[in-house]
């Protein structure tokens, strides 16, 4: 199984892509997760450039390829990044999305937080047929930088996203939901 890990953060050092490097070191046997992190070099979507650029390309070949996507994404202005938003425009008419499962996750200081910038994404995805498995905040205690596998709650958050999605993929069927949670401190 081969999972891509999008951050929607372009922050160096950002909480959200450490909860993919935390997926990383915790995904298992017979799991492979490929880091996407060149959001930044994607141009604005405009229906208008045809070919797409070979960043385009490899950006769809990369979803298309992959078994599942886990998102991490903080809100921006109670809102999902535009960054992310202008990513996954490029994929509308295309496709890739289609029945492939996702997780999103945020990583936030309170797990009230990112409620928007997640119901954002999930509608966006769910758009372009995609099958969101869960979507969860999870609490990141200020200071964790760099130590974030340390941290007990910000593990079972991960853990949880990457069974849903693991279960989602070997269940086989688009539209069975598997919810890790809405929000809530990991834990």
């Amino acid at each position: 199984m081969r999972i891509l890990a999008v951050s929607g953060s372009l922050q160096t050092g950002s909480t959200n892509a450490a909860l993919l490097r935390v997926a990383g070191e915790r995904v298992g046997a017979g799991v492979e997760v490929v880091r996407y992190d060149q959001l930044g070099e994607i141009p604005p979507f405009s229906p208008d450039i045809d070919p797409a650029p070979a960043v385009i390309d490899r950006w769809r070949s990369l979803v298309r390829d992959t078994d599942a996507l886990l998102i991490a994404t903080p809100e921006y202005a109670h809102g999902l990044p535009g960054v992310l938003k202008n990513a996954l425009d490029w994929l509308v008419g295309t496709g890739e999305l289609y029945g492939k499962r996702v997780a999103i996750l945020s990583a936030e200081p309170h797990a009230e937080r990112a409620q928007h910038a997640r119901a954002d994404l999930e509608r966006t995805l769910r758009a372009q047929g995609a099958d969101v498995v869960g979507s969860e905040t999870i609490a990141v205690p200020t200071g964790v930088r760099g130590h974030e596998s340390d941290d007990a709650g910000v593990a079972a958050g991960v853990d949880r996203a990457l069974k849903a999605l693991r279960a989602a993929v070997r269940a086989g069927t688009a539209g069975t939901s598997t919810s890790i949670g809405r929000t809530g401190r990991a834990g």
